[in-house]
């Protein structure tokens, strides 16, 4: 069994720079804009306890900021269980990590972050 620890650097700086972005737009109110950045940054970082773990970490603060009951408690799910499922690399590649979506659902993965991932 392969224990994933540590994001690969190229990794890191996409799921930083996603991470930034959401951010930029949550100042601006442009909450939309910034959940598509935060679900990216699940995407890129799932595979890595700390990175997938603090995504749903912000997911679960931006559905307090949104006073989305759903989001909440799917996000206090994730955020307890995502990490772990990380460190045993047993994650839905491509997952969203909304509570829109069904936890363990592997979805498509957008062309950019899969050649980021090197995906075949």
């Amino acid at each position: 069994m392969q224990f994933n620890v540590k994001i690969p650097r190229h990794l890191k700086e996409a799921y930083s720079l996603e991470l930034k972005y959401y951010r930029e737009y949550l100042i601006k109110k442009q909450y939309a804009n910034a959940w598509y950045h935060l679900e990216r940054s699940h995407i890129i970082g799932q595979s890595y306890p700390l990175e997938h773990t603090y995504s749903h970490w912000l997911m679960l603060k931006f559905g307090f900021r949104q006073k989305d009951t759903k989001e909440i408690f799917g996000q206090i799910i994730r955020f307890l269980v995502g990490g772990w499922k990380s460190f045993i690399n047993h994650v839905p590649l491509g997952n969203t990590g909304g509570a829109n979506v069904p936890p363990l659902k592997r979805m498509p993965i957008p062309n950019d972050i899969e050649k980021l991932l090197d995906i075949k």
